[in-house]
């Protein structure tokens, strides 16, 4: 560190002779102040997860004081309170909190998705109980929530959490949503989705399985009971490709279908040869699923893989697993024997200009192939299903839309959200369920109705890069890919130790918040900066005493100083 110091102090007498002092001591009329700024990666998340804080909460727990279980601890509070899945989220989300992390200039993004998971399952491990607010009541007013997926778990969370009593109401036998009936198990555990779901229901929230509302109690009689209705029924009904015969083919089924079948315990006989037909995380997960149940797969997709909408990370784990991937086909017809499906015959695709996507489109050429096939597995799109339901005003062609506080119909306390509206990431769904909850509360309360707005966001040119210690992302062995399809429940990779999220929450540049690291104090000659009484508690300045040089600012690493 002393070689650091000493070249950063040459670099700064560089600066202030280049600016005309000669001397790296100035006199100015500005003065240092702090100024938090807003994390990419809290930009990133559409929770507006505190990735920052509870990363700093580990990687500072000596210089705070505490012990490294009471700072994971800590940090799971912290998180929780935003995300009450962070076991889920850490398995299931792309995050794109990573895209943003300014660390990605350096030596690559946090590993903030497998820190969160971490922290998840040590939650789950210590027994860590979800809390209500401080401020929480007892309020009359009763909440339903239709559907019991991501969105409408957080809704029944953040009500729940306040004071409301919250009922939820679920068609199927149990509660998730997609979460369960969309994601393999081998992907998602549900010990795990079952743990962090009965935390919330721990808050004093109701359950009502296997009612359908539209079916098994009329829509209406819902809005008249309750004082408030959250609608996030989610995409349960898969689209078919619309080719001949496939409906009376017994083996053709759309992907979302299929995996209800296996995540419900009751997977088909796919038999040796099976085609799944799509680019999206449903046809991955559906590919992926049918290699663990034996099958040789292949996966026909009618862009190249660069347009694939599909996570990433999956994606790699089929190829490692001997998925064949056919880019730049789509089928175009079936043969049906009896009620089977035999062979599909796909037209070749190339690429054209770009659509309302942002990919480009795919052109059919005159080029053609037949595929045989024992199980067709279409994963092209989803849908909601809104029979008895229309009365929200859904409907196949035009899902629900809301304003910008989740509202479907202010004078009827109506409001949506999750795939319902539009597919997308659970923590988008995530998002929306809180955003209604809170919208309710205010609205309930007579309090004002506010958007969330961020601080300056700071970037990776506001942050000393050179100044953080190289280190690369750590990466945990995965299970050998012949081994791990042998099993449907057998997780691809495991768990940080606490050692490994120690030392990946270090890799945090914290940007925009005071790490405590001392450069501004070390750099002062005039003794403007003070170190603080107490661990965690800011540094000052005796501004009295500031020539204005600006030292402490070109020295943050951070960020966090700014003169004016």
């Amino acid at each position: 560190m002393a070689i650091k110091r000493a070249k950063q102090k040459k670099s700064l007498s560089e600066t202030a002779a280049h600016r005309g002092g000669g001397s790296s001591r100035q006199t100015s009329d500005k003065r240092p102040y702090h100024e938090e700024k807003t994390a990419p990666c809290m930009v990133g998340c559409p929770q507006g997860t505190p990735i920052r804080e509870s990363l700093n909460m580990i990687s500072l727990h000596e210089k705070h004081g505490i012990t490294l279980e009471e700072s994971f601890t800590l940090a799971w509070h912290n998180w929780a309170n935003v995300n009450p899945f962070p076991s889920v989220l850490g398995r299931v989300c792309p995050n794109p909190c990573e895209d943003q992390c300014n660390r990605k200039s350096k030596d690559g993004a946090v590993g903030v998705n497998k820190v969160e998971r971490f922290l998840g399952d040590w939650g789950l491990e210590h027994g860590l109980t979800l809390k209500k607010d401080d401020d929480a009541q007892e309020y009359k007013e009763k909440i339903a929530v239709i559907g019991s997926g991501p969105s409408g778990l957080n809704a029944a969370y953040y009500m729940a959490r306040k004071g409301y009593k919250v009922t939820i109401f679920e068609a199927f036998d149990k509660l998730g949503g997609m979460l369960r009936y969309g994601i393999p198990e081998y992907r998602l555990p549900r010990d795990i989705l079952d743990k962090e779901i009965q935390r919330i229901l721990e808050l004093g929230v109701e359950v009502k399985t296997n009612v359908a509302v539209g079916r098994d109690i009329p829509f209406k009689q819902i809005d008249d009971e309750f004082d408030a209705v959250y609608v996030a029924i989610g995409a349960h009904k898969g689209r078919l490709l619309g080719l001949d015969g496939e409906k009376e083919a017994t083996n053709v089924v759309t992907g979302v279908n299929f995996l209800n079948l296996v995540n419900s315990g009751n997977p088909p006989d796919v038999g040796k040869k099976v085609v799944v037909v799509g680019g999206g995380d449903s046809a991955m997960d559906a590919a992926r699923v049918c290699k663990r149940l034996g099958a040789d797969v292949t996966l026909l997709y009618r862009r190249t893989r660069n347009e694939m909408p599909a996570i990433e990370e999956d994606i790699v784990g089929g190829e490692k697993e001997n998925i064949n991937f056919i880019f730049l086909a789509t089928p175009v017809g079936l043969n049906v024997e009896g009620d089977k499906c035999t062979t599909i015959k796909c037209q070749k695709m190339e690429l054209g200009e770009p659509d309302s996507s942002g990919r480009r489109r795919p052109v059919p050429i005159d080029e053609f192939f037949d595929l045989e096939v024992d199980y067709l597995i279409p994963s092209i799109s989803q849908e909601p299903e809104f029979e008895g339901l229309e009365e929200t005003g859904g409907n196949p062609k035009d899902w629900l839309s809301v304003d910008d506080f989740m509202i479907r119909d202010a004078d009827r306390n109506l409001y949506a959200g999750g795939d319902a509206m539009e597919l997308g990431l659970v923590t988008v769904a995530l998002y929306q369920g809180r955003r209604a909850a809170d919208t309710m509360h205010a609205r309930f309360r007579g309090l004002p109705v506010e958007i969330p707005i961020h601080s300056p966001v700071i970037d990776d040119k506001k942050v000393l890069l050179d100044y953080y210690e190289p280190k690369k992302r750590l990466t945990v062995e995965e299970v050998d890919p012949e081994k791990r399809v042998l099993s449907l429940t057998e997780e691809v990779e495991r768990t940080f130790t606490a050692a490994e999220a120690v030392s990946e929450a270090s890799r945090c540049l914290s940007c925009g918040m005071c790490i405590e690291c001392g450069q501004c104090y070390v750099y002062c000659q005039d003794q403007v900066i003070q170190k603080p009484a107490q661990p965690g508690e800011k540094y000052t300045f005796k501004l009295e005493m500031c020539q204005g040089c600006s030292k402490c600012e070109e020295v943050c690493p951070c960020g966090y100083i700014q003169m004016k």
